[in-house]
């Protein structure tokens, strides 16, 4: 039993959006992922998916890219993205498949680590953040909190967190995340998020106050599930 991770799918299958308008890489990355993951990847194993799953705007019209995914070998853990438009009730959600399950505000188990984690978003001092980004920048660290405290409560005392976005600032200072994730002694984080020209450049994937983060995002692994376990 393994424990991989990929994010960033960008699925469309019931939608007009072919992700080769980014680049040549993309082309076909749906066809590449699926053939790096069943060559590799078996039903006793589990892969986090850390967001931007689907294009669909609606929860009616994301169903054939979850049924996708859900009938690819493995126990498929996934966190929301930004993009994930169609991210409807987590109860429903949940309901959905056996072996696809959804994180929100709680956590699932891998041997003896627990899955937590949330969507995460961009931090202070970053190019982009702004004043109207606080609000979901706080929610998202009580979300993040209410995870972790979830795991704790039940004994789990090493944990993997799942974010979408990166933890940090571009110029990986702390944030309110990182602040929680040492606070809780995580011991991997994973995150996506980040395509394009910005993988060329210095990226958070390795370990920093002893903690492992990992970009998973598609295009940076190539479309191949990392394993990380």
């Amino acid at each position: 039993m393994a424990l991989y991770t990929i994010s960033d799918l960008h699925l469309g299958f019931n939608v007009e959006k072919p992700m080769d308008i980014f680049g040549d890489k993309w082309k076909n990355h749906s066809e590449k992922i699926r053939e790096n993951w069943i060559n590799k990847i078996t039903d006793e194993d589990m892969i986090l998916i850390a967001g931007d799953i689907s294009w669909s705007l609606k929860e009616q019209d994301s169903k054939y890219d979850l049924d996708w995914i859900n009938e690819l070998p493995g126990k498929k853990i996934i966190s929301k993205g930004n993009h994930d438009y169609w991210w409807g009730s987590i109860s429903k959600l949940n309901a959905m498949y056996e072996n696809t399950k959804f994180l929100q505000n709680n956590f699932y188990v891998y041997e003896d680590y627990a899955i937590c984690g949330t969507r995460g978003w961009m931090c202070p001092g970053g190019d982009k953040y702004t004043a109207k980004d606080e609000k979901i920048y706080s929610r998202e660290q009580i979300r993040l909190r209410l995870s972790l405290e979830a795991a704790k409560k039940k004994g789990f005392e090493k944990i993997i967190v799942m974010l979408h976005y990166p933890p940090t600032n571009e110029k990986f200072e702390e944030s309110e995340f990182t602040k929680i994730i040492k606070e809780y002694a995580v011991e991997k984080v994973i995150y996506g998020h980040l395509h394009g020209p910005v993988l060329l450049g210095n990226v958070l994937n390795g370990y920093l106050d002893g903690i492992e983060y990992i970009l998973s995002s598609a295009d940076y692994i190539d479309f191949n599930p990392r394993r990380i376990l």
